[in-house]
């Protein structure tokens, strides 16, 4: 998962995968989701983003997740619940 933020059309875009949207299904004014052509969801947009939320707290919880990120941290969960219960 990415998350962007365009201060120029004060929009925020989260990605949520590397494929690409084939369509937007409008949830609401200003919030638009990126679909595949089989529904997939790959994408939110929001427009007006300040309006509608504090953008320095989005931005500073902003991750770069990935499947090898994901795995890595699995492990030093497990890993830690193993030390703690010597």
């Amino acid at each position: 998962m990415k998350i962007y933020y365009d201060n120029e059309v004060d929009a925020v875009y989260i990605k949520l995968g590397e494929e690409s949207p084939e369509g937007v299904i409008e949830m609401s004014a200003g919030i638009n989701l990126d679909i595949t052509t089989k529904g997939k969801l790959v994408g939110i947009e929001i427009l007006n983003a300040s309006i509608k939320m504090d953008i320095q707290t989005i931005l500073s919880y902003s991750l770069e997740l990935n499947e090898e990120t994901l795995f890595a941290r699995k492990n030093a969960t497990q890993a830690d619940i193993s030390i703690s219960n010597l």
